[in-house]
């Protein structure tokens, strides 16, 4: 019987990346599984992306954080911290805000995701500003597309102005923060967002075992 032939890659490059994941989830996940992630993760990246020179990097950071979150709903032996994901619409502002947030101030006692329902080309950059100004590295992140796995493998989905788009599932903990959209605001302004997040971050952390 002759084998099927590989899926071709939308970039030869991506080829790299999916034989260290492969490596790395070894006895875990099948080199197929990785491979379908790996390359469903570009075009999703892809569908909203200005230039495609650059999206190998975040489409494995992308599969990689997928591969996890299905690790954990599949049981594997983890850490057991509690997982956080934050989804607004774009995934440029507010939420990106929110994770990079909770992150910093959890010292790596809390899981945490963002995702965009429309996720925008690049994150707002006076957003990375205010956040620079707060201590908060932004450099690396990227908006994300919202998937199934990421949902399913929440403890908490916080949702940040997407409206009926944001995800429902049963067993989470759904908590919604009305904060303002700090696309195309000024600094000023950004600054008073990111504050008004980071209360809702203290108020949450109380709330977190673990942390």
């Amino acid at each position: 019987m002759t084998a099927s032939p590989p899926p071709v890659l939308p970039d030869d490059r991506l080829a790299s990346g999916i034989a260290r994941l492969a490596l790395h989830y070894r006895g875990r996940f099948s080199a197929e599984t990785i491979q379908r992630l790996v390359i469903d993760s570009y075009e999703r990246l892809a569908e909203h992306a200005r230039v495609r020179t650059h999206l190998v990097v975040p489409a494995e950071h992308l599969a990689t954080e997928r591969l996890d979150a299905l690790a954990h709903i599949e049981g594997a032996p983890g850490c057991g911290l509690p997982r956080v994901l934050f989804v607004c619409s774009h995934n440029a502002g507010r939420s990106q805000m929110a994770a990079a947030l909770l992150a910093h101030r959890a010292g790596g006692h809390v899981v945490v995701s963002s995702a965009g329902t429309d996720p925008a080309a690049e994150v707002e950059p006076v957003v990375a500003q205010a956040l620079t100004e707060a201590g908060v590295d932004l450099a690396d992140a990227f908006p994300k597309p919202l998937t199934d796995e990421v949902v399913q493998a929440a403890d908490i989905v916080i949702t940040m102005g997407c409206g009926d788009a944001c995800p429902v599932l049963p067993g989470r903990r759904y908590l919604d923060w009305p904060v303002t959209d700090p696309e195309g605001a000024p600094i000023a302004v950004v600054r008073g967002i990111r504050d008004e997040i980071d209360a809702h971050i203290t108020e949450l952390l109380t709330s977190l075992p673990s942390t």
